[in-house]
């Protein structure tokens, strides 16, 4: 129980997050994704047909991205390698990246040239933040719904409701409908929250979300923390149960 409590904590704080940071990074910068990639693809797309002057920061968005989710990896596998906790330090590494994304937006603000340097290295900061978030799910959070990109959640609740309705019985369906349902409205929420939060803050916005990933980095060093305590006692004991 304790540990679903946990995992549902962590899915509603980063679906949060991302509904948040992906709706800052769309309205600070002309309709930047960042907390996934398909919708870049159809902006990239629209704008290659119409061009106007937001493709750059939508391309550089691409290798931003995808280095910061082969560097999680890296970070991941160096990590388990030496024994280490894992996401206190992934949480610790979308931090920095996201604070940078807080501090090079706020120079910039408000953007007014999509193209200038400054507003680029901005929305690849934002994307390479997500990136780690996106890299973490599938990695060592995949016990949580995904909780960056929503169209596969809403997608398997909708199938759990019509099972539920038409009267299925296994309790793992609703389950599983808890599982997918908060992360959602959390995103929503996110986005509505980060909507008004660049509305009135720009990208100081961003400390809410720099708060939140504070707090779980803290939670996950205090559970890897207590989990080493645990197997400390586990094998006293049973070195003691051996010397009997």
């Amino acid at each position: 129980m304790h540990s679903e409590n946990r995992n549902m904590r962590q899915s509603v704080a980063l679906g949060f997050l991302a509904g948040y940071v992906d709706t800052v990074g769309f309205v600070a910068l002309f309709g930047l994704f960042t907390a996934h990639v398909t919708g870049n693809f159809v902006l990239i797309g629209s704008e290659l047909a119409h061009p106007s002057h937001g493709v750059l920061i939508r391309f550089l968005a691409f290798p931003a991205f995808i280095f910061a989710v082969a560097l999680t990896r890296m970070v991941v596998i160096w990590l388990e390698r030496s024994g280490k906790g894992v996401m206190p330090y992934v949480f610790c590494l979308q931090l920095l990246l996201l604070l940078g994304f807080m501090q090079v937006g706020q120079w910039v603000a408000p953007v007014m040239d999509m193209n200038a340097p400054i507003a680029l290295l901005a929305g690849a900061l934002g994307a390479a933040a997500m990136g780690v978030q996106n890299a973490a799910s599938r990695l060592t959070l995949q016990q949580l719904a995904p909780t960056t990109v929503m169209t596969g959640n809403v997608t398997q609740l909708v199938i759990d409701v019509v099972d539920i309705m038409r009267g299925a019985p296994d309790e793992g369906v609703r389950r599983r409908c808890v599982k997918f349902f908060w992360p959602i409205v959390a995103f929503g929420v996110g986005a509505v929250g980060g909507a008004f939060g660049y509305k009135y803050a720009q990208f100081l916005a961003l400390l809410l979300p720099v708060a939140i990933l504070i707090w779980l980095a803290a939670m996950a060093y205090v559970g890897e923390e207590g989990r080493k305590d645990e197997e400390d006692e586990k094998g006293k004991i049973g070195s003691e149960m051996r010397t009997l």
